[in-house]
């Protein structure tokens, strides 16, 4: 095996080419995530060269960011060196006055009291710093070089101390443990909500204190190349969970689903249940707000791979009303369930629904102007092409054009001609002119402009009712005074009844 392996590389692996084994799928390597479940950022910089002195300008936040470990050790070694430094420079000064040697002589006064030797210059340090004064130890009056070195020692212990304490101080009020009590689910879903596609998730929030005006963001990151070729390395995109409606503003009492709709405008747009696995993506969620209690900001971040994101699933409810309260069972925080989710993305689902169906199509009839009829009077014989007429209208102009007149044409009277001569025909006439009367044997009809509406010929039931009876002779009124109707002459010299066909005039006779 080793041979092979050496032959072959690392890579070599034996296969199992029994048939009777089970089939085991190939393990997806695990991919490498920008942000990690617990929000830290999987980014190391390198390759600084001379931007490290950087960090040095802003020395008070490069101790804050460091870890616990190395906090301490610097904490501790700064007092050590500070303390043996100025524990050493008191030595100094006992010995260039020689009181190292006049330690023991009651009528010598040196520089200060009772200190002999270097542990014992130390311990008056450490006494002045921490400001014990057992008494034993003092700085007398006739030494001007350890009072300038007294409130040299002062002054550098207050920067110290105001140093290191302030940043062990913000290092230990860091609102970095309060993001720790701050929950997301292990996984993200994808199912409908409301009729409508969405990608959800939860948070959470463990304490009783609340956080103020906390928000949320979300960011896609993946990898893209734009049309003009360039290669766009962990692209950030925007995730919308609400930022226009004012749903990204939490009241975090409760644990809580955010929403992302997947509509034209969402990076998911064209997203469905086959196309997730083969897809690469992180999102990454970001959780913002003021800390009740400190009054300091805090976030929280976590993110969801496509490994992590579960079509068709829904998280299962944690509330529930017990007597007087509402209770939060975080033992389903990340429970989900399945639920009939369509497969396929939103984008198919509106092309599918934008296509025309059969049945809702509507049917569009064919209109014909009546001029058109006119010039296919006209023009049948030549066999012109330019205004078709259908077979039905052909047939109807070829059996009876006195019927299609009655029915299309208008009848022109004269002003002075009565309503009810005309009142009982359809509406839609055509207007005939009449030439000079010469009897009614010379009377012809001359066909004119026809004007056509879009209103519906209607005509009402007495006028059905009348012409279904046969007609019948005028009365002749046997009372001597009884008025008779007579028409009003026309302007012509005639009566307007007799420029009518004969099917009219015996209408009229029957009015």
């Amino acid at each position: 095996m080793a041979a092979l392996r050496r032959k072959f590389g690392e890579d070599y692996q034996v296969v199992n080419t029994n048939r009777g084994a089970p089939f085991a799928a190939p393990v997806r390597k695990k991919r490498q995530r920008f942000v990690e479940k617990n929000g830290r950022c999987n980014v190391q910089h390198g390759n600084l060269g001379g931007e490290t002195s950087r960090y040095l300008s802003d020395l008070f936040t490069t101790l804050v960011d460091l870890k616990w470990r190395w906090n301490l050790l610097i904490f501790i070694l700064t007092y050590t060196v500070a303390w043996l430094v100025m524990a050493s420079m008191w030595w100094v000064i006992a010995y260039i006055r020689g009181d190292l040697n006049h330690g023991h002589d009651a009528s010598y006064t040196p520089c200060v009291a009772n200190v002999y030797n270097f542990p014992s210059a130390f311990l008056f340090f450490i006494e002045t710093e921490a400001t014990i004064g057992y008494g034993y130890r003092y700085i007398t009056e006739k030494c001007p070089e350890g009072i300038i070195l007294f409130l040299f020692q002062s002054l550098l212990g207050s920067i110290v101390d105001a140093f290191l304490i302030g940043c062990m101080f913000i290092k230990m009020s860091q609102p970095k443990k309060r993001a720790e009590t701050l929950m997301f689910s292990q996984d993200a879903v994808i199912s409908q909500r409301d009729g409508k596609l969405c990608l959800m998730f939860r948070v959470g929030n463990l304490r009783n204190s609340h956080m103020v005006s906390a928000q949320i963001r979300c960011k896609l990151i993946k990898s893209r190349q734009t049309p003009e070729g360039e290669f766009l390395p962990l692209d950030q995109c925007e995730l919308d969970v609400g930022f226009g409606t004012g749903a990204d503003q939490l009241f975090l009492v409760s644990p809580l689903t955010i929403c992302h709709e997947i509509n034209p405008k969402s990076p998911f747009f064209d997203l469905s249940q086959r196309s997730l696995m083969n897809e690469q993506f992180e999102i990454v969620v970001i959780l913002e707000g003021i800390v009740e209690t400190t009054g300091m900001t805090c976030q929280a971040r976590t993110s969801y791979t496509e490994d992590e994101v579960l079509w068709g699933h829904r998280f299962l409810p944690v509330m529930s009303l017990e007597e007087g309260f509402f209770r939060v069972d975080y033992s389903q925080f990340h429970s989900t369930f399945e639920v009939p989710t369509p497969p396929y993305s939103v984008k198919e689902h509106e092309e599918k629904s934008s296509l025309p169906s059969p049945l809702t199509t509507p049917h569009r009839d064919r209109v014909f102007s009546v001029n058109c009829l006119e010039l296919g009077e006209e023009r049948a014989g030549q066999g012109s092409a330019s205004c078709r007429l259908p077979s039905k209208l052909q047939r109807m102009s070829s059996s009876g054009k006195e019927d299609l007149q009655r029915k299309v044409l208008r009848l022109s009277s004269q002003p002075s001609e009565k309503a009810s001569s005309t009142g009982d025909l359809p509406l839609k006439l055509q207007r005939l002119g009449s030439g000079p009367a010469q009897g009614d044997g010379d009377s012809r009809f001359h066909l004119k402009a026809l004007k056509v509406g879009f209103e519906p010929m209607t005509m009402s039931t007495g006028d059905l009712h009348q012409r279904s009876l046969p007609p019948t002779p005028a009365p002749i009124p046997t009372h001597p005074h009884a008025p008779l109707h007579t028409p009003l002459p026309s302007a012509g010299g005639g009566r307007p009844e007799d420029n009518l066909p004969a099917k009219l005039r015996r209408m009229n006779a029957d009015r």
